[in-house]
């Protein structure tokens, strides 16, 4: 019964990767003057001249500065524009016209004339926010932490990686032992490329992150066929390796809203912190399921035993070849 509950949260895990749109819409409002603001409005394209019908609603007191000027490029409708606000945004609302009818979020990034800046996630029960006149630390803290939290958790493919290592690494010794090393060099990883002293493209990264989960789908059926792979030999070694990749994978979406640059060590260590949050109450859900299906009376079937790897194998294969016809 263990397998058959652990295999329908695989399934769950899989499946969430085509319900939900993954792309996030990008707001960046940079204050120019003390009523002027530029303008970025980046939103996930539907084909090829097609974009989602969402819109920016400014403050009544808001007036357009010259035209509008949009295109499609990279799967998304990039559109600039330059605005005047009486009085300026401090205190008044954003509004994302049409967010509500949708399944994305939207991340919103005002930066000020000083340099601060003020960064949010908008969600579709949740499409309105307040400029603020200025962010402490903490509110920033506070900001990227739960931005952290909700990456992991919307991020299907790391957390199918982490599902997988599940299936190899027994005993909370070795969890825990596997999961920290995972942890120290995607942190590694994610400051480095966040603060700008690594670049690595976006679709690569993604696409190897792909062969990673599919890398230890492989280690699931040696294992289950009486063949010590080096996964369940080293695991730490392997998730030390893979935990690399996987922090570019999460500087790509920290990337989207960008680091505060009056509070950078804050806003990336409670980013890092965030994810960590995230990924442990994944852990401790996956293995609360396992503990409760094992004092279940009723007996595993092996289909279920043999199925998962197969089925994490079929889906990161999938996402693999997306992700390489992307580039």
């Amino acid at each position: 019964m263990r397998w058959i509950l652990l295999f329908i949260l695989l399934i769950g895990v899989a499946s969430s990767a085509f319900a939900h749109e993954v792309r996030p819409a990008y707001l960046e409002l940079r204050q120019t003057g003390p009523e002027t603001y530029d303008v970025l409005w980046k939103v996930p394209a539907v084909g090829d001249d097609r974009r989602l019908a969402i819109y920016v609603q400014f403050p009544p007191q808001t007036k357009e500065l010259g035209e509008r000027r949009g295109l499609f490029a990279n799967n998304a409708y990039i559109e600039r524009s330059r605005i005047q606000v009486a009085g300026g945004l401090a205190g008044r609302t954003v509004h994302i016209d049409g967010l509500s009818a949708t399944n994305i979020d939207v991340l919103a990034r005002v930066e000020r004339a000083d340099g601060t800046t003020q960064s949010t996630r908008l969600m579709p029960d949740a499409p309105s926010f307040v400029v603020e006149a200025a962010s402490s630390r903490w509110s920033v803290s506070a900001t990227y932490l739960r931005l952290g939290v909700e990456h992991i958790l919307s991020g299907v493919d790391h957390l199918l990686y982490i599902l997988a290592m599940l299936f190899l690494v027994n005993g909370w010794r070795r969890i825990v032992a596997t999961m920290t090393a995972f942890t120290l060099t995607h942190s590694i990883t994610l400051s480095a490329a966040a603060l700008g002293y690594v670049h690595v493209p976006g679709p690569p990264v993604e696409a190897m992150i792909a062969l990673s989960i599919l890398f230890v789908a492989r280690e699931i059926v040696l294992a289950r066929r009486g063949s010590s792979g080096l996964t369940q030999r080293w695991p730490w070694v392997i998730s030390f390796t893979f935990g690399l990749l996987h922090g570019f994978g999460f500087a790509g979406a920290l990337s989207e809203v960008g680091l505060p640059a009056h509070a950078i060590p804050f806003a990336l260590l409670f980013f890092n912190v965030g994810v960590e949050i995230g990924q442990l109450a994944f852990v401790a859900a996956a293995l609360s399921l396992l503990w409760v299906g094992s004092r279940l009376p009723a007996p595993s079937p092996t289909w279920a035993w043999r199925a998962a790897p197969y089925a994490i194998g079929s889906v990161a294969m999938f996402w693999f070849i997306q992700r390489i016809a992307a580039f």
